[in-house]
């Protein structure tokens, strides 16, 4: 892609920002897909079109990096980048993630105890302010937009390309399957494995019961040695399945995965929340109806679901990080409250300089938490499970993933984040007439849930964003 086609995209975007600033109008930016569980709503006269953001503009074989646009997806950027040898040092897990998405959501994945979030794998970031100006952001130019902007969710400007660094790739990885126990042992496993930088290259694991939980842990290799296990066809078994058929074998267990089934070994079925649709339509959970369903069991395709269906207002959908030794605790209370299995638990170096994400986390290591729970009809009741999940997180110095659902009173919210920080920082950045974080995460309206409806417009293709007039 030409630079200069680049350029004409910025200077429209910059040019329709400056408009909304002169007129002091807040707008919202429209990417054309979403991996927020909020049901998102647009106006027509209150968005700034960003969805052609989409191109890869150069690989740097030498220097090991990429400058992409922010709404190239994971897949597409790790098939370009796998092309030169080449990989991100972080790759969320769902394909259909963006890289804007991801550095404005703060995302991370299994390799983050090593490397952070995807937002500090990033040498720059191009903004354009909310007064319209186009700037650099750096760890040495304009540190405070580049670490504040992380998990900012677009509220102190518009990415509009960045810098990403990449490692030299290998065509497997190896994983290792190995049964922990309970959290206690699973999380001091994970601790002392997170130590060991130079031996694994990922590490997560899964919670079955409070007594049966999987640590796993990858390692990049050239050639495999035994047989070849696969986690993206539609014939394959989805991934959390197997591992608790491993683990139903109490045994450790070591297997070869391809680099593109291992980083999106989580897609197909959405982690394990694709089973709820089963439940849904009363269709036993089998692995021929799988098998069958699949076209519709990815996360593109279940993201499109839940927007069109409101589904996310009735089943839990939480994702926490919480300082290490907080996090057994944590656990047991999830278990004791709500029972809700499977657990994700996936290790996280933090990023102090990134207020939005990791401040008050003072640790080596944080713990991620994915609540990913079943439905709950009554509203009422649905918001209160919401409501002391995050009483509980606050309890534990805690924060959570924006595109999760927040409950906060906006006292609460602040009490929680730096307030007076953050509106210096849209101050300087002309960031003032733009939402604020508060404003596009907090649940403010509560929608019709039509689940079926949501299935069904997706599989038919005509689920789409709220776009109103």
């Amino acid at each position: 892609m030409a630079t200069d086609t680049h350029k004409e995209k910025v200077s429209r975007i910059s040019a329709k920002v400056r408009e909304f600033y002169d007129l002091k109008k807040p707008f919202r930016v429209f990417h054309g897909s979403t991996n927020s569980t909020r049901i998102l709503s647009f106006k027509a006269d209150e968005l700034i079109d960003v969805s052609d953001l989409d191109e890869i503009i150069s690989i740097d074989t030498k220097r090991k990096v990429a400058i992409v646009e922010p709404n190239v997806p994971m897949d597409r950027l790790v098939a370009a980048t796998l092309q030169h040898g080449l990989i991100p040092p972080v790759i969320p897990e769902f394909p259909g993630i963006t890289v804007g998405g991801a550095i404005q959501g703060g995302a991370g994945e299994s390799s983050s105890f090593k490397w952070g979030f995807l937002s500090q794998t990033t040498n720059w970031v191009e903004y354009v302010q909310g007064d319209g100006t186009v700037v650099m952001s750096s760890p040495h130019e304009r540190p405070d937009l580049f670490y504040g902007a992380a998990g900012s969710c677009g509220s102190l400007g518009v990415i509009t390309s960045t810098e990403l660094q990449l490692l030299t790739a290998k065509p497997f990885v190896e994983i290792t399957y190995m049964p922990s126990g309970n959290f206690s042992k699973t999380i001091d496993m994970i601790a002392e494995r997170s130590k060991r930088l130079s031996d694994f290259d990922f590490i997560d694991a899964i919670a079955f019961t409070k007594d049966q939980s999987l640590v796993i842990t990858g390692k990049f290799i050239y050639k495999p040695s035994g047989k070849i296990r696969r986690f993206t066809r539609a014939q394959d078994q989805w991934f959390y399945l197997h591992a608790q058929e491993i683990l139903d074998k109490d045994e450790v267990v070591t297997e070869c995965v391809p680099i593109k089934d291992y980083l999106f070994r989580y897609d197909r079925g959405a982690f394990w929340v694709g089973r709820f649709a089963f439940e849904l339509f009363g269709v036993p959970f089998t692995r021929f109806r799988r098998f069958l369903l699949n076209p519709i069991l990815n996360t593109r395709k279940l993201y499109q679901a839940l927007q069109e269906s409101g589904a996310s207002q009735e089943y839990i959908v939480q994702d926490l990080t919480l300082p290490i030794e907080k996090s057994v605790d944590f656990l047991n209370y999830i278990d004791s409250t709500l029972a809700i299995y499977p657990l994700w638990i996936c290790p996280v170096k933090p990023e102090p300089r990134s207020p939005l994400l990791c401040n008050g986390i003072d640790t080596e290591l944080s713990i991620n938490i994915g609540v990913w729970g079943p439905r709950i009809p009554d509203y009422d009741e649905f918001k209160r499970v919401n409501r002391n999940i995050e009483k509980k997180l606050a309890q534990a110095d805690g924060k959570k993933w924006m595109y999760a659902h927040t409950y906060y009173t906006e006292k609460e919210f602040w009490n929680i984040y730096d307030m007076l920080w953050y509106k210096e920082l849209r101050t300087a950045y002309g960031a003032t007439t733009l939402p604020t974080i508060y404003d596009k995460v907090v649940v403010k309206k509560h929608y019709s849930v039509n689940a079926k409806r949501g299935l069904y417009a997706t599989i038919l293709g005509t689920a789409r964003l709220r776009i109103e007039k």
